[in-house]
């Protein structure tokens, strides 16, 4: 994109009060931006409001600034590593299916690949959005990544948010089996800043890794801080580029039940793994499965659903054996099976056991080292299953 292209699509995206909708209707009635803006007051009251049609015909104070920013980034990605990109709703890279949504952005800046940015960033119906709670239970933080590990290996591009928990995982889970140099994105991070930073800083470290094997995404100028607002408007990318919406952990209050209602909106299918009852994680996932999500026990679930052929040996499904395992564990460990499923404390333990508190706290230790239990804020335990 020339630099006089790039600064008119960045202008109609700076210009106060003037929205996606308007936007779009304005490029309908006269093309590119820079035609736009050649328009007199008049003529764009035809599309938009005296307001936004006045707000259109004045340069935005941080136009130029964002301009020179803008093409420095473009034109300083080392390369050696990831390539960069800024594609407009009129680019043959646009994916379609945001393009069918109700408010697809004007601009999608993009981080990855050059094989990918070049040609076709966004598989098409081959994306599953995997989200949930930024404090997952052991289990839950496990579940992601399995469930991503195996949905990955079976052809799907695992999309998120890089929150810390449930999406740290997910993107973890299908880098953990991405084939380098293939055609197809491990995973897409959409992400609520600029490209220019990474939030939160914890995830740097995978960022740097999504941006070899998948996709860092915003609709967001190089610049923009992590405002809290953006991060609820950003789900509508992370639902509307996918076939699905698979919650893992979710509150009743959270950012991942606005992605899956925003899925249904956009007609998109949304599956939810149960868990426990007690478990203030699971209410957001049980109240999805009560309003008609698919209940999803393991990743053939959600293939089967997509018409999609599963990959045998691979990913999060419960086989005779290893059922059959599972018995055996509970026959050798008396306290595994008085554990269960549910997060315990040790005093619960002790009277459920009858085993003194030294004891049981060296026995849960044994078992937390061979990963066979996990240790939950609190002074809780929970048994690991095997998703």
């Amino acid at each position: 994109m020339e630099r006089e292209e790039l600064g008119g699509w960045l202008r109609l995206a700076l210009s106060s009060g003037v929205g996606n909708g308007a936007a779009r209707r304005l490029l309908s009635a006269f093309g590119l931006p820079q035609a736009i803006f050649q328009q007199p007051e008049v003529a764009l009251q035809q599309c938009v409001t005296p307001t936004q049609a006045r707000a259109l015909c004045q340069v935005p104070p941080t136009l130029d600034d964002l301009l020179e920013t803008t093409a420095t980034w473009l034109a300083s990605a080392d390369p050696g590593g990831p390539a960069r990109a800024v594609i407009t709703l009129g680019d043959i890279r646009y994916p379609q299916a945001l393009l069918d949504t109700e408010d697809p952005p004007l601009l999608l800046y993009l981080m990855g690949p050059a094989r990918l940015l070049n040609h076709q960033p966004f598989p098409r119906e081959r994306c599953l959005a995997v989200v949930g709670s930024r404090n997952p239970t052991a289990q839950g933080a496990e579940n992601a990544r399995l469930f991503a590990r195996a949905l990955h290996s079976a052809g799907l591009t695992i999309v998120s948010g890089l929150a810390l928990g449930v999406d740290a995982a997910a993107h973890e889970g299908a880098l953990d089996v991405a084939v380098p140099g293939s055609g197809a994105a491990a995973t897409i991070a959409v992400v609520g800043t600029g490209l220019d930073r990474v939030y939160p800083r914890k995830n740097l470290d995978l960022a740097h890794r999504i941006a070899t094997n998948g996709l860092l995404v915003s609709e967001y100028p190089l610049g923009t801080p992590p405002l809290p607002a953006n991060f609820p408007k950003r789900n509508r990318i992370i639902s509307g580029l996918s076939q699905g919406t698979l919650v893992v952990e979710a509150a009743l209050a959270s950012g991942s039940l606005i992605t899956a209602r925003m899925a249904v909106e956009q007609g998109r299918e949304v599956f939810a793994i149960p868990g426990s009852i007690h478990a203030p994680q699971s209410r957001g996932c049980h109240a999805l499965i009560r309003q008609g999500a698919k209940l999803v026990e393991s990743a053939q679930d959600v293939l089967e659903e997509l018409r999609m052929p599963a990959i045998s040996g691979v990913g999060p499904s419960v086989t005779p054996s290893q059922e059959a395992a599972t018995e055996a564990d509970t026959s050798q460990s008396p306290l595994l099976e008085a554990l269960g499923f549910d997060p315990m404390s040790v005093d619960a333990l002790v009277a459920r056991t009858g085993m003194d508190a030294a004891s049981l706290q060296v026995a849960l230790l044994e078992l937390e080292l061979e990963g066979r239990v996990a240790r939950l804020p609190g002074g809780l335990f929970q048994r690991m299953g095997s998703a």
